[in-house]
């Protein structure tokens, strides 16, 4: 898709952002949110705990203009039910280290952890009208997904040794259910935006569109 935005490599501020893949995937976890957080909550999460380098305002209006950009492809790809997972970002051969997948998945889980909060809010609000141990279990098969995709070596660490080959063996596999288990970590938002009051469109549409 050609676009006239700034791209990541081009932005004055790239030095003190992480790595791309991982600043995807918590615009990613941000995205998936039942309840977006506002750019003042989220966009500090992006810029690198050991960065010095001084920031101008233009530089800083450049990355907002750029993170929401993302955010609103990001939203635009789920409402139009299209690909989740960077092209970049996905599983390839037999071996453990997969260094951007492992790196996008880091930075959906941080965005998680961060925005645990509204995702409890949602919760408390649905229990009247929601099958919430169902929509708990779907939760955790995603996160634990996640979570063992993003670092296989720990996971490995915690399983028993008889066991380590039969999980080595079977991560390939883990991998390709990994684009259904986004959708549905974004079905189960989209099912707990539904209690929620005075839903309206967070993001807002840029000229033109």
């Amino acid at each position: 898709m050609v676009s006239s935005r700034t791209d990541y490599e081009t932005l004055a501020m790239v030095a003190v952002l992480p790595e791309q893949a991982y600043l995807e995937g918590l615009i990613f976890g941000v995205a998936a949110c039942p309840e977006i957080p506002m750019p003042e909550q989220w966009m500090p999460w992006v810029i690198r705990t050991d960065a010095n380098t001084a920031v101008s305002k233009q530089q800083a209006d450049e990355l907002a203009d750029y993170l929401m950009n993302r955010l609103r492809d990001i939203l635009d790809n789920m409402r139009k039910d299209e690909r989740l997972l960077p092209e970049a970002c996905q599983w390839r051969g037999d071996g453990l280290q997969h260094d951007a997948l492992q790196q996008w998945l880091k930075g959906l889980l941080t965005a998680h952890q961060q925005l645990e909060k509204q995702w409890q809010q949602a919760w408390q609000m649905g229990e009247q009208t929601l099958d919430l141990p169902a929509l708990s279990g779907r939760l955790n098969r995603c996160l634990k997904l996640f979570t063992t995709l993003a670092d296989p070596q720990s996971r490995l660490q915690q399983t028993p040794p008889e066991k380590r080959q039969q999980l080595t063996a079977g991560l390939p596999r883990l991998a390709e259910s990994l684009p259904s288990m986004l959708k549905e970590y974004v079905a189960i938002s989209g099912e707990l935006v539904q209690v929620l009051p005075n839903q309206f469109e967070v993001i807002p549409k840029t000229s033109g569109e």
